[in-house]
Formats: structure tokens, C-alpha cells, sequence
């Protein structure tokens, strides 16, 4: 990962995103499908019907927040749990020949 700021931003907009979609979302849909169960086809003529496809597709969007967070999160604790303090010098080439010193033969 050559961007570790940059993956703690998008972890934490995942999180604002995951949290404020799914903030009541469960009573939502209970009292939609309460209403609808109570009304039947008058609930769908008052749009109940689209009311719960709004519902469900936040649900959908705040699980793709879920799995952007948990991939992040994942990232940062692979790096900090693997990284090593070598700097890094993108010009170096690992099979270029290494130059010889005259005094090691």
C-alpha cells in the first residue's frame, strides 16, 4: 500500500456512510411492512411499495459501505502488522547487476 493516508480517509467516509444509512434502517422497514400488512393494497397505491425499495436499496448501499470499510481496515492492519523501515527507492532496480568494488575481488 503506497497510500496509507489515503486508505484512513476512505475508511473513515465508509464508516460516516455505513453508520448514517443504516442508522434506523431496521425500524424502518418494520414499521413498512407493518404498515403494508395493515393497509395491504392500499398501502401499495400510497407508495409503501416504493418506499421499500428506497429502504432496500440503502440496505444494499450500506453493506457496500460495510465490505469498503472492512477492506480498508484490512489493509491498514496488514500494513502495520507487516511494515518494515526500509526506505523505499523506486529507481533501484533488484536484478540489475550490483556494481564491484575494486578491494572485494
Amino acid at each position: 500500500m503506497r497510500h496509507p493516508w489515503c486508505c484512513v480517509l476512505l475508511l473513515s467516509l465508509c464508516f460516516l456512510v455505513f453508520g448514517g444509512l443504516s442508522l434506523d434502517l431496521g425500524r424502518l422497514l418494520w414499521a413498512n411492512a407493518r404498515f403494508m400488512a395493515e393497509h395491504g393494497w392500499q398501502a401499495v397505491q400510497d407508495a409503501a411499495l416504493m418506499q421499500l425499495a428506497e429502504l432496500l436499496l440503502k440496505v444494499f448501499f450500506a453493506m457496500a459501505a460495510y465490505i469498503g470499510f472492512k477492506l480498508c481496515e484490512h489493509a491498514l492492519v496488514h500494513r502495520l502488522a507487516h511494515h518494515t523501515h526500509r526506505p523505499e527507492t523506486p529507481h533501484e532496480d533488484p536484478a540489475a547487476p550490483q556494481p564491484q568494488h575494486p578491494d572485494n575481488g
